[in-house]
């Protein structure tokens, strides 16, 4: 049975809340405008603590000036009834001020993880993001934070900004939600017009069509090669990147420079057959709307038997 979570908009209030729910915690932090993939996010988190704490803020140090900081969506009453429908406890909707109660003078650097792909488009961005989630994570003491696998460089910064800092908070990713047309959702999608939203398209078959060239064997340069084309042949896409990283530490493999993101992050992760867990990342404009999205995918010994290579060569073409 569900209910209608309690709503709090200051510090006092969220403490307050927090002392009345017993038990372990669990944190899914949103910029508001909900959709299935938020929702996703607290469904996942009622299977791993006793309570649901949901934070809808639009936190303005992660936006740039000309970002759509003003624009962005606030929607808190139908946030609020989707919420209900899916067993959230606790909803925090702060104004910036009970965020901020004084100027944001004190940042946090993620490192070089932080200034390639995203963080070289956005170079502000994640020193906004690992701020406010740090003191968002400091307030509400969660046992458990759970983040969107879509924002997968968000996720690998905050990792490593949570491990470094010592935040005691286990990290528990959740997989990409996709609508029936295989775009993942996103609060952005609302932008799109109706010949926009058939090229947005186009981002998740470049995926797909690059886990097929995983999957047959193909280098990482290859892979990427065959994630552009699909965007090329679309048309009407501005493309900011495609590339491929190691899923575990981020090390760019292809896409643009291929450099290390340098030492401190997570050692690679190793799939059940032994390959390296890989991850296509791709961010663009359709008309004026940016869309981000990404796909695992397995790194597999680039010297497979040629024969292999050559029986998908027509499904890569």
């Amino acid at each position: 049975m569900t209910h209608r979570p309690v709503l709090t908009h200051t510090r006092a209030e969220l403490a307050d809340a927090l002392s009345r729910l017993p038990g372990t915690k669990a944190l899914v932090m949103t910029m508001g405008a909900l959709h299935s993939g938020h929702l996703q996010l607290v469904r996942e988190a009622r299977e791993l603590a006793d309570h649901v704490i949901v934070t809808i803020f639009v936190n303005p140090t992660q936006f740039a000036p000309g970002e759509d900081f003003d624009a962005y969506p606030r929607t808190l009453d139908a946030d609020m009834d989707a919420l209900e429908t899916v067993g959230a406890d606790l909803v925090w909707a702060p104004a910036p001020q009970d965020v901020y109660p004084t100027p944001a003078t004190v940042t946090i650097d993620p490192g070089p993880i932080a200034r390639v792909l995203e963080g070289k488009t956005r170079p502000t961005h994640f020193a906004g993001v690992a701020l406010v989630c740090t003191k968002v994570v400091n307030l509400v003491r969660p046992d458990v934070a759970l983040y969107g696998q879509k924002d997968a460089q968000q996720l690998a910064v905050l990792r490593t900004v949570f491990a470094q800092l010592d935040i005691p908070v286990r990290v528990h990713p959740v997989p990409i939600v996709r609508a029936e047309d295989g775009v993942a959702l996103s609060s952005r999608n609302q932008y799109l017009s109706d010949d926009e939203r058939i090229r947005a398209r186009a981002l998740s078959r470049a995926l797909r069509r690059g886990a097929e060239a995983a999957e047959a064997g193909a280098e990482p340069a290859q892979i990427v090669a065959q994630c552009r084309s699909v965007i090329e042949a679309e048309g009407g896409i501005d493309l900011d990147y495609i590339a491929l990283v190691d899923a575990g530490t981020f090390e760019i493999l292809a896409g643009t420079e291929s450099v290390p993101v340098g030492e401190g992050t997570a050692a690679p992760t190793i799939l059940s057959d032994g390959s390296r867990e890989g991850r296509i990342l791709i961010a663009a404009k359709v008309g004026t709307t940016r869309l981000i999205d990404n796909m695992e995918v397995p790194l597999r010994d680039a010297c497979a038997p040629a024969g292999r290579l050559a029986e998908h060569a027509g499904d890569l073409a």
